[in-house]
């Protein structure tokens, strides 16, 4: 969940000609904020990927922020001499969009030996999508959950393959960020999980493995972290910048953790932090701070919605939201 996506510059175009060898079509299901970052992370490795969304115009904005960051990085590559030509930058890009084939049919995904969810952040909706998608493609095939929060075993049991089923869990923005969590349930087989981690080195990512625990290992560390700056502001223990910048400066964090907060969205904050608390009643750092709740009230989710803990202009945090 930890966005370096301010501090980081686009990465350098990348594709491969030749497909890795764990997995030659793989299907992402879902062209949001993070599957299209994964469809486009994996056909720029020379994979052939199906990318699938429920309605057309949730298919065409996805294929529209594929081929936009695509073109970011044709045009700072150009700018670096890192190719040699526009002409030559044009072919990249269609070659890499030419190896992904958007649809709105699920059935397109029955040939893939693997696919990867990253639908919307609901259990019971993704359970179901599990005991549908199990009937459709090849009994092969291996299943990878993105969730950032839910228990994988659930939807391992649901998808009636859990021996073939993963969490990989990658992070915001999919093109820069090199981490990717491997969840294993005790389900899971070593050779699917053993797949999984090289698959994971070979579309470029520094896989990191994990069981089957609330948050996995990022955001187990990462959201009580966060709930903890937001109770600091419950108790007005200090102010919203000084808790910010102490940690910055203080323990050398990039962004504070009420900036960063924002960032995420303070809407996903509490659905993870409202689950784990009706999941683990008796675990003492699950807390859900009055003012998170609050905010989310009112409609301010942060940086998407232009207020949360900050005011916001764009990307840009530009004052405290003190109202």
């Amino acid at each position: 969940m930890l966005r370096r996506g301010l501090l980081t510059s686009v990465r350098s175009y990348s594709s491969s000609a030749k497909a890795a060898a764990e997995f030659k079509h793989v299907g992402v299901v879902g062209l949001g904020l993070m599957g299209h970052g994964i469809a486009q992370t994996i056909a720029q490795k020379g994979i052939k990927v199906t990318a699938v969304e429920s309605k057309p115009e949730a298919l065409k904005a996805g294929m529209d922020r594929i081929s936009g960051s695509l073109s970011k990085i044709v045009a700072k590559d150009l700018k670096a001499g890192k190719i040699a030509s526009e002409a030559e930058g044009k072919a990249k890009l269609d070659q890499t969009l030419g190896l992904i084939t958007p649809t709105t049919d699920l059935h397109q995904l029955k040939d893939c030996d693997l696919v990867i969810e990253a639908i919307i952040e609901i259990e019971q909706i993704k359970i179901d999508f599990y005991k549908n998608l199990g009937k459709i493609v090849n009994h092969d095939a291996v299943f990878a959950s993105n969730t950032s929060s839910l228990p994988i075993t659930n939807m391992a049991v649901a998808s009636g393959r859990p021996k073939q089923f993963v969490g990989l869990h990658f992070f915001n923005p999919v093109q820069i960020m090199k981490l990717v969590e491997v969840i294993r349930t005790t389900h899971t087989s070593d050779p699917v999980f053993n797949r999984m981690l090289t698959f994971g080195k070979e579309i470029g990512k520094v896989p990191v493995s994990c069981k089957d625990t609330p948050g996995f290992i990022v955001n187990r560390l990462l959201i009580p972290f966060l709930s903890q700056a937001m109770a600091m502001v419950d108790r007005q223990d200090a102010s919203i910048p000084d808790i910010d910048v102490s940690m910055q400066l203080g323990s050398g964090h990039p962004m504070g953790p009420l900036t960063l907060s924002d960032y995420v969205g303070l809407d996903l904050c509490l659905n993870i932090l409202k689950g784990w608390k009706e999941a683990y009643p008796d675990e003492p750092s699950f807390i859900i701070p009055k003012c998170l709740e609050e905010k989310v009230a009112k409609g301010e989710f942060g940086r998407k919605t232009g207020k949360g803990f900050y005011v916001w202009e764009g990307d840009k945090a530009v004052r405290p939201n003190d109202a």
